[in-house]
């Protein structure tokens, strides 16, 4: 049987997150458009305005990229199974202060670097279990 050698199964998640939040490489996005790029030239008075005209506020938006990033952390580290409050960020985060932004992609930030630490230190990826662990971090690709 054959296994996934976990250094370069970790290796390249970490890349394709690495592409997404922080330094575009050419997987897929176009240079300068990683995440916390794109979030760096914007307000909060920008932030605060709905997506489209017609979704939740781009600060929601970030919000709730944190969010499921935060889910994804308990149930690894703590086997946390209990269920999130999905709607509470589309219901409760709308106009934002400079301050208030700021703090969400901060809390993003944190949220991004523990993911990044959790799967440095996975060196167990031989089940499917453990392979759809890798997945779920991995749709955080097409929300961002």
């Amino acid at each position: 049987m054959d296994t996934i050698n976990p250094e370069q199964f970790n290796n390249a998640i970490l890349a394709l997150l690495n592409e997404t939040f922080d330094d575009v490489q050419g997987y897929y996005l176009d240079h300068g458009t990683s995440l916390f790029e794109s979030l760096s030239s914007i307000t909060a008075a920008q932030a605060s305005i709905p997506v489209g005209g017609k979704c939740a506020t781009l600060a929601a938006q970030v919000k709730h990229i944190s969010f499921y990033l935060n889910v994804i952390l308990k149930w690894k580290r703590d086997g946390n199974q209990e269920p999130s409050d999905w709607a509470e960020i589309w219901n409760t985060v709308s106009e934002v202060t400079p301050l208030e932004w700021q703090m969400i992609q901060t809390e993003l930030r944190v949220n991004y670097e523990n993911i990044k630490a959790m799967i440095q230190f996975s060196t167990d990826w031989n089940n499917e279990s453990k392979i759809g662990d890798a997945m779920a971090i991995l749709a955080i690709l097409p929300i961002t």
